[in-house]
């Protein structure tokens, strides 16, 4: 049984992502992806200018009246969710933890998958895959995604993208779309986003804090790294020490974004807003240049 404050949790995340999914994710995550190729419908009488290959023999010969194959997209896809639960998705200096917009954005693209009658599962992993709920239909099944996102508590702390990608390589027998949700603050998974991109619709979603790119002037801050346990004393009132944390920033945003270009994925910075709606901004304008290149 589910605690009221969960139950409550979750039904807020359903309600804030319905407005937008229903305003425009939708029809832009349909007309993004292509299903798994074609399948057999039915077979009709051969009128000139049909594909000749496209001739049914057996039903021909057993007529005597030529028929031909007709096909439609097979449109069913299956979505693979991929999110680090690292300890650094626990920083947040507004309302919510990055962790918490993490499983909000989850519902949002698990929601259009299920209302395009799709298959949407997920992946939790630090520096080992700590969960893997399969594939599966329905808005009961999307709940308990965003829920296990949400209370998820992971065994470590650090963050090894690499492993993850070839863990789900090996799971996914058919083509599918995998969202990889994370700040990309590792290194050496270059090889497994290739592979993985050769055999699936690949899609890199960085989410951001905003104080993860300036500093506010406060004095002095003792910063720890979570994943590490590092502390280290900042001055914040310094000047310019903000301009050279804005510009490493800035520079590190760069290379990760250059690094996911040069790997040919897709790639979507998200930058935590006020408003739910700001916040995924970008990946609405993502499916929607996607749509229009279709």
């Amino acid at each position: 049984m589910l605690s009221k404050e969960v139950l409550k949790t979750v039904s807020r995340i359903e309600l804030s992502v319905r407005g937008t999914l229903d305003a425009v994710m939708t029809g832009a995550y349909h007309s993004s992806f292509k299903g798994n190729g074609m399948e057999f419908s039915e077979v009709r009488e051969y009128v000139p200018g049909d594909d000749v290959r496209s001739i049914d023999w057996n039903v021909t010969a057993r007529t005597g009246t030529p028929y031909v194959k007709k096909f439609v997209e097979e449109r069913e896809l299956t979505m693979l969710l991929m999110v680090d639960a690292s300890s650094s998705s626990e920083f947040g200096s507004g309302l919510e933890m990055k962790g918490e917009v993490m499983a909000t954005l989850t519902a949002l693209l698990a929601f259009a998958a299920i209302k395009n009658n799709d298959k949407v599962g997920l992946l939790i992993f630090t520096d080992q895959v700590e969960l893997y709920i399969s594939p599966a239909k329905g808005r009961k099944h999307v709940l308990r995604l965003i829920r296990e996102i949400l209370y998820f508590k992971p065994k470590q702390h650090g963050t090894n993208i690499q492993n993850a990608l070839e863990y789900a390589g090996k799971l996914l027998n058919r083509r599918a779309v995998v969202v990889v949700m994370s700040d990309f603050l590792d290194s050496g998974y270059d090889r497994a986003f290739k592979v993985l991109r050769k055999r699936h619709d690949v899609l890199a979603v960085s989410v951001v804090d905003p104080r993860e790119t300036e500093l506010p002037p406060v004095g002095l801050v003792e910063l720890e790294d979570p994943e590490t346990g590092e502390t280290l004393l900042i001055d914040t009132g310094d000047p310019l020490f903000r301009e050279a944390f804005v510009k490493e920033a800035k520079k590190q945003t760069k290379e990760i974004k250059a690094k996911f270009d040069r790997m040919s994925v897709d790639f979507v910075r998200i930058l935590i807003q006020d408003e739910f709606k700001n916040t995924a901004a970008p990946l609405l304008e993502h499916f929607r240049r996607r749509a229009k290149k279709r």
